[in-house]
């Protein structure tokens, strides 16, 4: 590995991984630069479409990623406030044929850990913690990466895989902090025999409600559900993994119906997210450097994609660089053109999927149970068809020849 072959990865999250797996199985060496003193992810549950399997084999964890998924039967949607099913869609045979792969759930340290052991076990991936990039320069072939130190390291480009709070970015794009969305977020994990046995489903579950909604699933092996619970409670400013009381948790679910509340109560050791995005950007790339994930297009939860996208990155822009090798600002500028399209679309509809499936009350609760209710299983598969069947891999595929 050499400074005028190597890639430079800012961050050392599932992002920046999976870009550092999948450059290593095309021979590109790379050196991923952690802020971190060790490399790990906070969180548990992460949701798995058919893209992330497309990416999972093309970035070369394929086998591994599959064992330790959980297989949900349906996508299921439940009115928090009467307690029904508003709707279902299966995630059987015939899901995984329309889509090629199948959907899943799996525990972020555990998808973390995939992508961490395929560099270690690779030459071509060198990991070094403790090394927070803060800034950088570039003189037209070569990207140098400045620590926090005050050290710097050269590459032949720099990935910016930092996250929300990208120091990458910040120079790039200058487009200041975050957007504070007002959503806080509370994560627990119950074990399975304290989940309500009636609730005990083998599906990822959505509980709709006025300015909140609930969301479970069975993690690692069905051993414990991860359960995620929201409250649009205009929270201010940012906050993340902030532990807090049952009662402040409650607070925000004393409305809805004794059944979905019934799961809150099993929660224990809570911890706070309020959720943070930003508008979408055209601007990725600055000559021999570009953001990737989070650092790119941070978006709020609600098409559980967040991870996807950044594996989805991870592939199109090792894609680009393996055929245009000899010209890395030109890979780096087709990468961003495949790219930015589709992520600002999730993006934008992850907002407003919040406001119009998550959180809606009273008439606009009503047409949203009438709207989704009245769709057939083909209809379904139709409407997520641009998100599951276009996974970037075919937008990598294609250079862009100016």
């Amino acid at each position: 590995m050499t400074e005028t072959t190597r890639i430079l990865i800012a961050g050392g999250g599932i992002g920046g991984l999976a870009l550092a797996s999948g450059l290593a199985q095309k021979g590109i060496p790379s050196l991923v630069l952690e802020r971190s003193a060790k490399l790990g992810e906070i969180g548990a549950g992460i949701q798995l479409g058919p893209n992330a399997f497309h990416a999972f084999d093309y970035l070369g964890v394929g086998d591994t990623a599959r064992s330790m998924a959980v297989y949900v039967d349906n996508l299921r949607l439940m009115d928090a406030m009467s307690g029904d099913q508003i709707c279902q869609i299966p995630l059987d045979e015939g899901f995984r044929k329309r889509f090629k792969n199948p959907y899943a759930v799996v525990h972020r340290g555990d998808l973390h850990g995939v992508f961490l052991k395929a560099c270690q076990d690779h030459p071509l991936v060198e990991l070094r913690t403790s090394s927070e990039v803060v800034d950088y320069d570039q003189d037209g072939t070569t990207a140098t990466a400045i620590l926090a130190d005050g050290s710097r390291v050269t590459g032949t480009a720099l990935i910016g895989a930092d996250g929300l709070w990208s120091k990458i970015r910040k120079k790039l794009a200058a487009d200041g902090p975050p957007r504070v969305s007002g959503h806080t977020t509370y994560r627990s994990v119950i074990p399975t025999d304290q989940m309500p046995e009636e609730l005990r489903w083998n599906a990822a579950t959505l509980w709709a409600g006025p300015k909140c909604h609930i969301v479970h699933y069975p993690l690692s092996g069905w051993k414990v559900f991860n359960l995620v619970v929201t409250y649009h409670n205009d929270a201010p400013e940012p906050v993340a993994g902030l532990p807090v009381t049952h009662e402040e948790v409650r607070r925000g679910f004393e409305h809805i119906h004794p059944l979905p509340r019934e799961i809150i109560e099993r929660g224990k050791d809570w911890k706070l997210w309020v959720l943070c995005d930003r508008d979408p950007i055209t601007n990725w790339v600055d000559g021999r450097v570009a953001l990737l994930g989070d650092a790119a297009h941070p978006m709020m939860q609600y098409f559980a994609q967040g991870a996807c996208m950044a594996m989805e990155d991870a592939v199109c822009l090792t894609a680009q660089l393996e055929a245009l090798s000899g010209n890395v600002e030109r890979a780096l500028a087709a990468y961003q053109n495949r790219r930015l399209l589709r992520t600002a679309r999730v993006q934008l509809q992850s907002r407003a999927i919040g406001d119009h499936i998550y959180h809606p009350d009273g008439a606009h609760a009503a047409l949203r149970n009438a709207i989704m209710r009245a769709k057939s299983t083909e209809d379904w598969y139709d409407e997520i068809e641009w998100i599951y069947g276009g996974s970037g891999l075919s937008e990598a595929a294609s250079i862009d020849p100016t």
